[in-house]
């Protein structure tokens, strides 16, 4: 249920147990009212009493008429009595809201009396001099008496304070200017924000606020006008400048108006420390600062924050050591500033995103006024203390990296979120897919992942790949929702979500529901990503029958704490994810409709990425970091194996892919010592050089640093020409010709990976029996798959035969131009 505990500007519609409260705002035990507080005495008193704090600074002098010296002075003394009058008001604001309430109402008739009275006393009362207090003189004299004047209504006097004339603060002996009388003046006008600090208390605070506020600020305006324009009427420079209290100097009796000042000042510290505390006490309900804040949670049995009122006290009391109040107006109209610019900034960021749900009662309302109040703030900040305005942005920068850091309720919404949605959907709509150009390519990909257990390596492989394109996790789930109470999808999103934070890569997540893998994977293709960000790759494991493992048990980032999940913390990602199939169990995707989900992304027009072994990647190139000193190679063969033929078939399309992704992953830093060798395989008719000149001069153009080494292929290479891609796969040979050329071409790189470890005639790492970096990553030429489905099967056996005991390896097969020459 809520009570005096209530969050700051927490509008609920239910209460805590999920109770509406009742009409009249009854409530609790014995029919006690938990919001008792009416728009009258919740907000417009506050507000009031608040914004007339500018008396604060009219200086009450302790002697009497003649000198007489009525209270003792000094900055002990001060203190003490500012000390006592804290006393006081944290007394009756520890008592609960319903005292302070009580206080402040009598507060604002004694001070509406005072006002009155000044009002008549500015009428009423005829012109006469007033003593000024002496100014000091040499050796301890004082100088002659002086006089300021109360000329009553005087053209002549209205002519005389019209004009600037800035001279020394007599209390403090500072030299006054623009910025620092408006730093004063301002704090008259705080206190807007007095009504809503109370909104825990109030009976109706969406209604309460934003009308008792502007009620308030109306009529503390027009008193403030009618003062200042009776005051520069009717008193002259010198009485303006050298008697902060002449207010009592010229009123019909003078014990009123202090009798005023003392109520202002009171009530306007008692709306300050009842306001502060109930922000404590919500910022300390919320555990944004943990421990620091601890001791303002402490409540009594009505709900009052007690705890909260005592922390405030405690830091007011600190400020009280400064002793002169025109020393703290430039810090505390610095802060004030800031808090305003932050609402303003707050309702900026609302009106900028569009938000439907922000719809403001106040009609006179725009980001432009918005702007120009973050705008004006700043500014002013800046022109009365540059110091105090830089320490305190510093300061709040700093506050908004701990709340980013420790990570606020999920229950408030951010409204980053909002401005983040409203500035992505502008600018997909202004990326043309019909300005596409290949110098700007970038993969994006789609990766299918049946169960991400079993496949965290290729996961980060490709985040690596995506070099800052679109990268897109699709899972389809088998199932028909005809046949179903609810859509089982939806609820999977989180622990997807949570896979992607865990496992640090940066990429969206895209579900859906089919009767088979093969129609699901045609929907993600189809429908993943938005606008002109669509996947242009699609990934996918290699169809083998190696048992797959669970890196669930082995990556670090993936491991349970030994005592188990804390209380109240989400259930462990291991528990979301089911474990990986056992070795002979049956699959969710046949390898007849694997090799065609391939056709498929092909017939889009896209290109396929097969990932083989990824699970024995060296663990630091997958890691975030520079990858380690170990040297590494990463092999490109950047033309058909299964199609051996010399010439500049490296060149193509999909040999340039090929070359395009490899130059990709080695920009990434985990991968940065990785040497990058492509390798030509020289035609049975080819002389030695021609073909690696070539690929040389096509580098040089691409700007891809590579080693090119020339391979001859062995004994069952053939010497026959096929005259079109896919000769092997769609056999036009038979099966035994296609399999001993796809095993000749796997002995071919298995001996080029061989000669790299133990150094060669053709490497770069030394001689015979010296041991040289291994191939990390290999990269191959992915033929087409046959047009015939019947052959499918065939297809897969020939690349798992080339593909065979090479380590981490990738079969790519592109379909769309990714880089060029021209300017």
């Amino acid at each position: 249920m809520a009570s005096e505990s209530s969050p700051l500007l927490a509008y609920r519609l239910l209460g805590e147990e999920g109770v509406a409260f009742p009409a009249n705002g009854a409530g609790g035990p014995g029919g006690t009212s938990a919001r008792r507080l009416s728009t009258f005495l919740g907000v417009v008193v506050p507000t009031v009493l608040s914004m007339f704090s500018v008396v604060v600074f009219m200086r009450i002098d302790a002697t009497g008429p003649n000198g007489l010296r009525v209270l003792p002075q000094g900055y002990g003394w001060s203190l003490l009595y500012g000390s006592l009058l804290l006393g006081l008001v944290g007394g009756v604001c520890t008592l609960g809201a319903g005292l302070y309430a009580r206080a402040s109402f009598l507060t604002f008739l004694l001070v509406s009396f005072s006002l009155a009275s000044v009002l008549v006393s500015f009428v009423a009362v005829g012109p006469r001099d007033i003593p000024l207090t002496p100014l000091p003189g040499p050796n301890g004299s004082s100088l002659p008496p002086r006089f300021g004047h109360f000329t009553g209504f005087n053209s002549s006097t209205l002519k005389a304070n019209l004009a600037g004339g800035y001279a020394r603060d007599y209390t403090t002996g500072a030299m006054m200017t623009f910025v620092s009388v408006f730093a004063v003046l301002f704090n008259g006008c705080t206190g807007i924000m007095a009504g809503a600090n109370m909104s825990g208390e109030l009976k109706d605070p969406s209604r309460a606020i934003p009308l008792g506020t502007i009620v308030a600020v109306a009529y503390t305006f027009f008193v403030y006008a009618l003062l200042f324009f009776l005051s520069s009427f009717t008193c002259d420079r010198t009485l303006l400048r050298e008697d902060y209290g002449f207010f009592r100097a010229i009123s019909l009796w003078p014990p009123l108006v202090l009798v005023g000042i003392y109520a202002t000042s009171l009530s306007a510290s008692m709306s300050s420390l009842i306001g502060a505390s109930r922000i404590l006490h919500a910022l300390a309900q919320d555990d944004l600062f943990g421990v620091m804040l601890a001791p303002a949670k402490v409540v009594t049995r009505g709900g009052n924050p007690w705890g909260a009122v005592l922390y405030s006290w405690g830091l007011v009391q600190l400020v009280l050591l400064a002793g002169k109040l025109n020393t703290l107006a430039a810090v505390v109209t610095v802060f004030y500033l800031v808090a305003y610019a932050a609402v303003d900034l707050s309702c900026l960021s609302l009106e900028w995103a569009s938000a439907p749900n922000f719809r403001p009662t106040f009609n006179l309302f725009s980001w432009h006024t918005c702007l120009l109040g973050v705008a004006s703030c700043l500014l002013m900040m800046f022109l009365i203390s540059p110091g105090a305005a830089g320490g305190s942005l510093l300061l709040m920068g700093l506050l908004s990296a701990l709340l980013t850091a420790r990570g606020g309720p999920s229950s408030w919404g951010y409204v980053s979120q909002a401005l983040l949605f409203h500035q992505v959907r502008k600018y997909l709509l202004r990326l043309d897919v019909r300005k596409e150009h290949v110098k700007f390519w970038r993969p994006q990909l789609l990766l299918l992942v049946g169960n991400p257990r079993g496949s965290l390596p290729l996961l980060r492989l490709a985040n690596q790949l995506k070099k800052g394109g679109l990268y897109v996790l699709g899972h389809v789930t088998l199932g028909d929702l005809d046949s179903l109470p609810s859509d089982p999808v939806q609820p999977q999103y989180g622990a997807w979500l949570s896979l992607v934070d865990r496992a640090q890569v940066k990429a969206f997540v895209d579900l859906t529901l089919s009767p088979s893998v093969r129609q699901g994977a045609q929907h993600l293709l189809r429908i993943s990503g938005l606008g002109g960000m669509k996947p242009n790759t699609l990934v996918m494991g290699f169809y083998d029958d190696a048992p797959p493992q669970d890196h669930f048990l082995t990556d670090p980032a993936f491991l349970e704490p030994a005592d188990g999940t804390r209380e109240g913390a989400p259930p462990a990602l291991s528990t979301l994810f089911s474990p990986p199939r056992s070795p002979g169990s049956p699959r969710a995707l046949s390898p007849q409709d694997y090799v065609a989900t391939m056709a498929d992304a092909l017939k889009m027009n896209k290109n396929v990425v097969l990932a083989r072994a990824c699970g024995a990647l060296p663990p630091e190139r997958l890691s975030r970091g520079s990858g380690g000193t170990q040297l590494h190679h990463m092999d490109v063969w950047p033309l058909n194996l299964l199609r051996p033929r010399g010439g500049p078939g490296y060149v193509d399309v999909c040999g340039l892919f090929l070359l395009q992704m490899a130059t990709i992953l080695g920009m990434v830093p985990a991968w940065h010592s990785a040497r990058l060798r492509i390798f030509l395989c020289l035609g049975p008719q080819e002389a030695p050089g021609a073909a690696e000149e070539r690929l040389r001069a096509l580098l040089s153009q691409l700007r891809i640093r590579a080693e090119v080494q020339e391979v001859v292929w062995g004994e069952g290479a053939g010497t026959r020409e096929p005259e079109e891609e896919g000769y092997f796969e769609n056999s036009r040979w038979g099966d035994a010709e296609a399999e001993a050329l796809a095993c000749s071409a796997n002995a071919l790189v298995r001996a080029q990976q061989r000669r790299s470890r133990v150094g060669g005639p053709n490497g770069l790492e030394g001689g015979a029996g010296e041991e040289g970096p291994a191939t990390a990553l290999t990269f191959l030429y992915l033929p087409r798959p046959p047009a015939d489905p019947a052959r499918y099967l065939r297809y897969l056996a020939l690349l798992e035969i080339l593909s065979r005991d090479l380590g981490p390896t990738l079969l790519i097969h592109g379909v769309t131009p990714v880089t060029c020459t021209d300017l």
